[in-house]
């Protein structure tokens, strides 16, 4: 059984002009775990990682990326945006097990 994939956390800056190349920096908790180890019995604990992470912003994917297992556990994802108008973005993260978990963030215009 899959582990339960824990609360993301979004960083946006607090200041941003329409232009402006940001930062977005996300952590999500999950064990990211390999299928190379193997527990107190010698069984091989099973593989369950975070697969897939995918930014969009007012619908249209604008980051994505692939996971491999030689991530760590909690991904810290953060990738650079053009902020050109106010919106909504939505991060998704898919475990192996095809478990998602999304959450939504306004990016507001100073």
């Amino acid at each position: 059984m899959a582990a339960p994939i824990g609360q993301p956390r979004i960083r946006l800056p607090s200041q941003i002009r329409a232009g402006e190349v940001i930062e977005i920096r996300t952590l999500i908790t999950h064990i990211m775990e390999t299928g190379q180890r193997r527990d107190q019995a010698g069984a091989v604990v099973p593989r369950d990682i975070i697969r897939r992470f995918e930014a969009k912003f007012e619908g249209e994917l604008v980051f994505a990326m692939d996971l491999a297992p030689a991530i760590s556990a909690n991904p810290y994802i953060a990738f650079q945006f053009m902020a050109e108008k106010p919106g909504r973005f939505e991060f998704t993260w898919t475990n192996d097990a095809g478990e998602s978990r999304s959450v939504t963030q306004e990016l507001r215009l100073s």
